[in-house]
Order: C-alpha cells, then structure tokens, then sequence
C-alpha cells in the first residue's frame, strides 16, 4: 500500500467532513479549549481533505464561517455571564498574564479587537471573552463577529482546500522516494522542535540552565568555567544554548559532510527526490524557485541586510553591526571553502552558475545566518516567552528558499542539509562572540522603516539585476 492509498483509507464521509470543519472552526475561537487546541493546523489538514474530495466550496465555507461566529458567541456569552469567575478558571488560574494581555489588547483596539484577534494566535480565544467581561455592547460584538468571521473563513480554509484538489498529484510518487521524503520531513520537524525546546530550557528561565547553574556550584574547576563563561555578559548568563548549537551543529555538519564526500557523488536520497521534483513539472513552482533564488543570492542578501545595518552602525550599536556584517561575510568564505574541498558538481548547471560547485548550498547557508541572526537579535529585545515566535518564523522563512534550489534543479537535497549545518555553525558562532562584548539594549528601533526600506531594495534588485 503506497502513502496514496493510506491516506485514501483515512478519509471521512462528505458529511462527517463538514462537521469536523464546523467543530474546527467553533473549539478553535473557544475560550479555554482554543488556548490548547492547535487550530490552524487542523483547520489546514481538514481542508485538505475537503479539497481532494472535491466538496462544494461555498459550503465548506459555509460550515468554517458559522463555527467561527459560535465559537466567538460562545466565548463572549461566557465572559459576559461569568465574569467574575473567569479568573479563578484554568488556565488563567496559573496564567494571569494571559487575560491581562487580552484586556491590553482589547482597549487598545476596542470594537475592532475582535476583528484583529481573529488572526492573531495568542490572544484569539480569549479577546471574545475579554469583550464580554468588559461589557462590550452585543449587537457591536454581532457585527464585529460576522465581519470577523466572514474574512477568516477564506483565509484560513482556502489554502488547505487548495492543496487537496492537488495532493493526488503530489503524493503520486515513485515507491522509493516515498521513504526519503518522510524522513526528510521527519527530520526537519524534529530539529526545529527539539531546537525550540532547548532553546527554552538552555535560557536562564529553563530547568536545565538551573540544573546546570546548581551544579557548576558544586565544584572548583566547574565554578571558574561557569564563572568565565558569564563574566562579561549582561546579566551574568551563561550562553547554554549557543554553545549547545554550536557543539551539535558542529558534530553534524562534520559526519554529514564525510557521508556526502565519501560517497563521490548524490546519494540515493538525492537522486529520489531530484527526480520527484523533475517529475511534478508546475511552471508555478519553478518560477517560484527561481524569484526565490535571487532574493537568496548576493544582491538579494545585500538588499535585505543593507538598511539594518545602515540603522546599526548610525545608533552606533557597533557591536551588532560587526558581528552581523561579520557572520554574512564569514559563511560567504566558509561558503567557498567547503565548495573547493568537496568538489561535488551540480545537477544542472545554469550559465549564471557555470563554474559553481555544489556542496554545501550557499543560499541555505546565507538565509540560515541572516534569518537566524536577525531573529536572535530581536528576541533579545523581547521578554522570553514570546522570542519562540521569531525563531519559529526565521525557521519559515529559511524552508522555502533553501526547497527553491531543489525547484529549480541546482542542487541536491543532502546540498541543502549540509548548508543549513552550516549556516548554525556560524550563527552559534557569531553569537557567542556578541554576548563575550558590552553592548546597549537595540531598542528603541524603527522596525517599519526598516522592513518597507528592505522590501523596496529587494524589489528593484528582482526588477533590474541579474541572478548571480
């Protein structure tokens, strides 16, 4: 039985579909139960089904729209009846800081609160509820929940049924490619979460950077490491996690990169997967591969890194703007060694590429670096709890451009894992040496200006240079 056929075998009823998207929609804008109910997921994978049995739009629409609007009724009936009992409910019994942030952002925005909240995870179940503790008028809160409604219905079902009506294509795959793409899948997903979590447990508010600190105390030789790695930094933290990145990393970048030059040429996961995606034959997604593939290369990185540090060596924050300057340059010359020792040609060589070689992939690599960096520089701007978010879509934005050089038909796959080992190696780096420095909070920063300042830069890079 091949992946096709498995998932053919998992496929509900028409009609058992249309109320799973309803229930979807309706737990997801629940108070409480949406806190832990991992909604847009769901919400995508259901689609999907709807989407390869070819369901009515319209009423799968319909089903995800009246949910929605339940759902928050449901949540601003509860505020509004037991407003005294909410805080002393879970989890904001354990959470206070939850409901606190509802309310700051319900009186920011008012009416509109719930508008916005219904696009914006953390505080999406629990604004319809602030809403009614806080008296909002129901016939205001009707309208608002409509409109609502009415604009996430599409935007949150529509990619998913999207990706069904397509699927079959997809997943209609040579049998021995099938393996190499669930491990890759597997692997990728697992790294990133494993990441997350140790990032939280290696900060200075995670049980293990306790565990650690505890232990340090116990003996001569371990406190003058532990006090030698904390000296200079502000507040006196240790960098667990940038050392951990940096000694995994390391250690995995070396076996992976022997496995790859032993084997005088693609692995067998390569050649699978290339000639997947030789076979799906979609203009849409070459041409993709390719707008992604100048965004990524030199005049691309140039274009989105230029503003900040711009911004960075003005405020004078001259320690970031080393090491940001610093790590870009750096893994463009780790870049061109590896290439040279490895050696490993390409599987199609374009004629702005003809003479470029092949391991690891640069574009992986650089995105890694500027993508990570950036995240990092801004997380420590921001209170712990919420720094997850911009590794989370640091990693988001790294996926798709290192999968555009397998779109376009220049690089292996195991290209793409040894350039993002190595794009780590070089953050963990740069990060290491940042915190051995003085430096000044980078706040306050005009981040729109910077970001429209990036994005017209990169436009006029897509409209008149070449691809390098």
């Amino acid at each position: 039985m091949n992946l096709v056929d498995w998932l053919y075998q998992l496929t509900p009823s028409p009609g058992l579909l249309l109320l799973i998207v309803g229930a979807i929609a309706l737990v997801e804008s629940l108070a409480l139960v949406g806190l832990i109910v991992p909604g847009v997921v769901l919400i995508t994978a259901a689609a999907s089904l709807a989407g390869h049995m070819q369901l009515p739009v319209s009423l799968l629409l319909l089903v995800a729209f009246l949910g929605a609007v339940i759902g928050d009724g449901l949540s601003f009936a509860l505020g509004h009846a037991q407003r005294e009992r909410v805080p002393g409910l879970w989890p904001f019994r354990r959470h206070p800081e939850w409901l606190a942030r509802g309310a700051r952002f319900f009186r920011r925005h008012g009416a509109l609160s719930v508008l916005f909240a219904r696009f914006v995870g953390p505080v999406r179940p629990i604004v319809p509820m602030i809403a009614g503790i806080l008296h909002m008028s129901p016939w205001t809160f009707l309208w608002v929940n409509l409109l609502s409604a009415l604009l996430w219905a599409p935007a949150y079902v529509l990619p998913g049924y999207l990706l069904g009506r397509t699927w079959q294509q997809l997943l209609a795959i040579p049998p021995g490619a099938q393996q190499w793409l669930l491990w890759l899948a597997a692997i990728v997903t697992g790294a990133a979460l494993c990441f997350s979590w140790l990032r939280h447990q290696l900060a200075r508010e995670g049980r293990l950077y306790r565990w650690l600190a505890r232990m340090a105390r116990g003996g001569g030789n371990r406190r003058r490491l532990w006090q030698w790695l904390r000296a200079p930094r502000p507040h006196g933290e240790v960098p667990l996690a940038s050392l951990s990145l940096l000694m995994l990393g390391l250690v995995a970048l070396c076996l992976w990169s022997l496995w790859v030059l032993e084997a005088e040429g693609p692995l067998p996961m390569d050649r699978e997967i290339h000639a997947l995606v030789a076979a799906l034959e979609w203009p849409w997604l070459t041409a993709a591969g390719q707008a992604l593939a100048r965004i990524g290369d030199a005049y691309g990185i140039l274009a989105l890194s230029l503003p900040w540090l711009a911004w960075l060596l003005w405020a004078r924050h001259l320690s970031a703007f080393l090491h940001l300057g610093l790590g870009l340059i750096g893994i463009a010359v780790a870049n061109t060694l590896f290439k040279h020792l490895g050696g490993r040609a390409r599987p199609e060589v374009p004629d702005y590429l003809n003479g470029s070689l092949s391991y690891p992939s640069a574009h992986t690599s650089t995105a890694v670096v500027l993508f990570g960096l950036g995240a990092a520089f801004v997380a420590q701007e921001l209170p712990p709890r919420q720094r997850a978010w911009l590794y989370w879509l640091a990693i988001l934005a790294c996926v798709p451009m290192a999968l555009s050089r397998l779109a376009i038909g220049v690089h292996w796959a195991s290209d793409l894992v040894g350039g993002a080992l190595l794009g780590l190696v070089a953050c963990a780096l740069v990060r290491l040496s940042y915190q051995r420095f003085p430096h000044r909070p980078l706040s306050p920063t005009p981040w729109p200006a910077l970001v429209i300042l990036s994005l017209l830069l990169l436009t006029a890079r897509l409209a008149w240079l070449p691809a390098t």
